[in-house]
């Protein structure tokens, strides 16, 4: 058999498409006695660095040349062609597609027609001051749906940190605040042009093409704002926005900024990846069997392991302390906020005379549970309220001095001195820790870099108090 030079690279400047990258740089064999091109991948690509070639682009490497001469002497070969094996392009996924700002203006009107607004204004048992309620307006955007089978309808717009508007929720109330509908703006929108046979806008045809609608947090855009701030995370955004009403707005960073996620299943890393860095507390709503408490825990341990330097707190305070009643309803904080007076839960805006500081007073445990159950669990006459420091999640321990290097000497040397729990640890009413480790070294990282910085105090303060319960439980 001769077949060394029979097939060779086809001379001259011609260019054929490469079957790996598809660029026209390839260089076909031909068959030196037939004159013909062999089999279009038999060939090289002029792009060899950044086109791997494979060995079936060589007619003397695959077979094909001694197939095709036992062909010719009349012998029969089990010989099959290989098929090029291209190299997949990427595949380019369609860009996401946002509401224009100008459909999403349109909302940031009429608040005087809005039925959730006017309730906290005027229908409530403890009615909100009015610049309360336009600081909280312009905080989140909300707005009002004005006509149609929606109209008094609020927004609450899903704003990302680019504050590019992805989604836009529609919530129907009644006169108590309750849920009576759910709807999107982009649905809405949709359903009018169908409804008056006229075609869609452009930007909502490409819209509806989104994989997911509701793909970041609601507040999502107050994080960069807002960069210190602990955060904590609910279901629903009614929930953010009596939070925010309730325990204060976050232009103090020791505030909680309060943001939502939409419904129970949609806590995951892609919506808590803008969360990076930062001290989490959650408020699962009830639900029966404590399910939702669950899921949310487990969901936020697999989300903690993924996001370096952010930490859960997942609270189990209304699985405690709800009636089983409450919990087969699924009432979540909202419900028992809007019970109470505002005015209680914000220490700032209460003004009395001048007068000295008294020493605090430690309540045990069970009587700071106590406390929390006749508060929200309970409707008697309104009367003051039991002090509410206990639901915060940032306990004060003591007094720090300007710098905090002993204080950091002395808990390092006593964490590096003892074996760490591996089973989740709870620090206080509200929070869980589920991995001790991850825990200590986020907070180190956090009290050395900011060391006299009083508003990373709460977390030296809680490096204290873990310090006092795993003495407390291993003395």
């Amino acid at each position: 058999m001769n077949t060394k030079h029979r097939y060779i690279f086809e001379k001259g400047s011609k260019k054929h498409r490469c079957p790996n990258c598809d660029k026209k740089r390839f260089v076909r064999y031909i068959d030196t006695e037939t004159g013909e091109h062999l089999p279009e991948h038999y060939g090289r690509c002029d792009r060899e660095i950044n086109c791997p070639q494979q060995e079936y682009n060589n007619p003397y490497l695959d077979g094909y040349a001694k197939a095709i001469w036992e062909q010719e002497q009349g012998n029969k070969t089990d010989w099959k062609p290989q098929h090029p094996k291209r190299i997949k392009k990427p595949v380019n996924k369609p860009k996401r597609v946002f509401i224009p700002v100008e459909v999403f203006n349109r909302t940031r009107t009429e608040y005087e027609q809005n039925t959730f607004i006017q309730n906290l204004l005027t229908r409530v048992a403890f009615p909100f001051e009015v610049q309360d309620i336009e600081k909280v307006i312009s905080l989140y955007h909300l707005g009002t749906v004005q006509n149609g089978y929606r109209a008094g309808a609020n927004t609450f717009p899903f704003i990302d940190v680019q504050c590019n508007v992805r989604a836009v929720q529609v919530k129907q109330f009644d006169e108590q605040n309750h849920t009576t509908g759910t709807d999107f703006l982009h649905s809405i929108i949709e359903k009018h042009h169908t409804r008056n046979n006229k075609p869609l806008p452009e930007w909502l045809e490409a819209y509806n093409k989104n994989e997911t609608k509701v793909s970041c947090l609601f507040g999502e855009h107050l994080l960069s704002k807002y960069p210190y701030n602990p955060i904590a995370l609910v279901e629903a955004p009614k929930t953010a926005i009596y939070g925010t009403l309730y325990f204060g707005f976050p232009e103090q960073p020791t505030n909680l900024l309060w943001l939502a996620v939409y419904n129970l299943s949609s806590l995951n890393l892609n919506k808590c990846k803008a969360l990076k860095s930062r001290n989490v507390y959650l408020f699962p709503d009830l639900s029966k069997d404590g399910k939702a408490f669950e899921l949310w825990s487990s969901k936020a341990t697999e989300i903690q392991k993924r996001l370096q330097g952010t930490y859960f707190h997942v609270s189990d305070l209304l699985e405690q302390l709800a009636p089983q009643q409450d919990k087969e309803q699924g009432k979540d904080i909202a419900d028992y906020l809007i019970k109470q007076d505002w005015r209680l839960f914000r220490k700032q805006d209460i003004k009395e005379a001048p007068q000295p500081e008294p020493e605090p007073v430690e309540t045990s445990t069970r009587e700071k549970s106590e406390a929390l159950k006749k508060t929200f669990f309970s409707q008697p006459e309104p009367k003051p309220l039991p002090k509410v420091e206990v639901f915060q999640p940032e306990p004060i321990i003591k007094e720090q001095p300007e710098n905090w290097g002993n204080d950091i000497a002395e808990l390092e040397t006593y964490f590096s001195g003892i074996k760490l729990p591996t089973q989740p640890v709870k620090l206080n009413k509200c929070s869980t820790i589920t991995d001790c480790s991850l825990f200590i070294e986020s907070h180190f990282a956090t009290v050395k870099g900011n060391n006299g910085n009083r508003t990373f105090l709460p977390y030296l303060n809680r490096l204290q108090e873990l310090k006092q319960v795993l003495t407390t439980k291993f003395n």
